[in-house]
């Protein structure tokens, strides 16, 4: 009786959580995502978030791009910026920019962030 390579069963498991992971990492959407934005469209929205300084809701904010977006693929763009720890929306809808990669780095440096 032939039997496949041992290996064969590992890559048919780590196959099986590789897909659970990417359906876990879809629902990360609040909504129902008929369009993805490409990335020069999320590159876009994240810079104009990071110059507001929580200037701007979320409406004024779309409205103040460069490009035309659609509304579902900008909504989308936030979810992911919200879901990656960028940006916050608060009660009244004010877009703030939370990321600080530099600051982390010397946070890291100093000994007073604690890697998970």
């Amino acid at each position: 009786m032939l039997s496949a390579p041992h290996y064969l069963y590992i890559s048919v498991d780590i196959y099986c959580l590789l897909v659970r992971i990417v359906q876990k990492q879809l629902m990360m959407f609040k909504r129902d995502v008929l369009r993805f934005p490409t990335l020069d469209t999320v590159l876009m929205i994240e810079n104009e978030a990071e110059k507001s300084k929580g200037d701007y809701t979320v409406t004024q904010l779309w409205k103040r791009l460069p490009r035309k977006v659609m509304w579902q693929t900008y909504l989308t763009t936030l979810d992911y910026l919200e879901y990656s720890n960028k940006i916050v929306i608060d009660r009244e809808k004010y877009v703030i920019w939370i990321w600080a990669p530099e600051d982390i780095a010397k946070m890291r440096k100093k000994g007073l962030l604690v890697e998970p």
